[in-house]
């Protein structure tokens, strides 16, 4: 890639594993040279997150297209208007395409996001305006439900606790872990059944946890099928001693845990979240914990990335927190962005995605 961080770039498609297949493969050979300045391009591709890194794996999906690649950080939506007007391909993070934005970039064909979740796309505005777009529905599988069992074993067996006891110089902390208990006496319960959530209560598991579902979108015959006993959402928060979202951020889920269904969750329970932020009312999470109400919780996600230093869940010991990371892991980025440089480019081939949103 040169200076100007244009680049012209091969593309291949392979159909996905029920879970994190692998990516499209691609045949051996040089990384593409930098276009030339002057060259005229046939189409223009601008990657809009300043985030994820591209390497030559990824550009010679591209190979053939004579399109110019630009990297740009535009996070608002003047930012995009202004600067991909030209643009026929986004390949974006979480930047917002709304329908004032679809509105003004004529010439857009597709979009491809570096993920699963679509809360910052209008998916009907792409659609009405014939604009594509693709994703990585088996993104991070393995990463996220890996994440979430981390936190829970961490908070079920009070690691925070022990470490900073030791590291005080406390080394009879036994009193510490008076309350623990064996995973095969408590039930985890999950809201939201689907692949994250299925392969989290396939690991929770084998440690022995009784697993238990909600999912108002999916019958009880299914979550039976995959090893958890179908309960109502009343259900679930009375019996859990571990609850784990599973949910994409939509309205019908903003604010699910709200201060009134916390304060329904069982005493002495925990929650976790390693979805989105905005499903949680967290200062009301807060101030169950101060309460012991609830024991604690594991969050990844919040409703203000990053959150403020005020937020009161950063102040509870019995509160672990990460940076929206529990997607990454070195082959969850390679694959995704591999998938998305793969649908992309076979959209503007004129072939149709392995990972397509919406239809047009």
């Amino acid at each position: 890639m040169s200076a100007n961080g244009r680049s012209t770039a091969s593309a291949s498609t392979c159909w996905p594993a029920i879970r994190c297949s692998s990516a499209p493969a691609l045949p051996p050979g040089p990384p593409p040279r930098a276009a030339p300045d002057s060259q005229e391009f046939d189409m223009k591709i601008i990657k809009t997150d300043g985030v994820l890194s591209v390497e030559a794996e990824q550009l010679r999906y591209l190979d053939g297209l004579n399109a110019e690649f630009v990297e740009k950080t535009l996070l608002t939506e003047d930012a995009l208007i202004e600067q991909c007007r030209d643009a026929d391909a986004l390949m974006i993070l979480r930047e917002p395409i709304t329908a004032r934005v679809l509105a003004e970039l004529k010439k857009l064909k597709v979009i491809g996001r570096f993920g699963v979740g679509l809360d910052s796309i209008d998916v009907e505005a792409a659609s009405r305006a014939g604009v594509q777009i693709t994703y990585v529905p088996d993104a991070n599988l393995v990463e996220v439900s890996t994440h979430a069992m981390a936190l829970i074993l961490a908070l079920t067996r009070r690691l925070k606790q022990f470490d900073s006891a030791v590291r005080a110089g406390r080394w009879a902390a036994m009193a510490d872990g008076a309350g623990i208990t064996r995973p095969d006496r408590q039930v985890f319960g999950l809201i939201g059944f689907g692949q994250i959530g299925r392969l989290t209560a396939e690991r929770a598991r084998v440690f022995g946890f009784h697993i238990i579902a909600y999912d108002p979108h999916m019958p009880a015959e299914r979550i039976a099928a995959g090893g958890a006993e179908p309960v109502g959402f009343d259900e679930l928060l009375a019996r859990a001693d571990i609850v784990s979202l599973h949910v994409p951020a939509t309205p019908e889920t903003r604010n699910i845990m709200s201060a009134k269904t916390l304060s329904r969750m069982k005493e002495g329970a925990i929650l976790i979240n390693v979805s989105r932020g905005g499903l949680v009312d967290e200062v009301a999470l807060a101030d169950l914990i101060r309460r012991r109400h609830l024991a604690g919780a594991g969050i990844d996600t919040f409703e203000q990335e990053p959150p403020s230093p005020d937020n009161p869940l950063l102040a509870l010991d019995s509160v672990l927190v990460s940076p929206h990371a529990a997607h990454y892991s070195t082959q969850s980025y390679a694959e995704v962005r591999n998938k998305v440089f793969a649908d992309v480019a076979s959209v503007l081939r004129g072939g149709k995605p392995v990972y397509p949103v919406n239809r047009v």
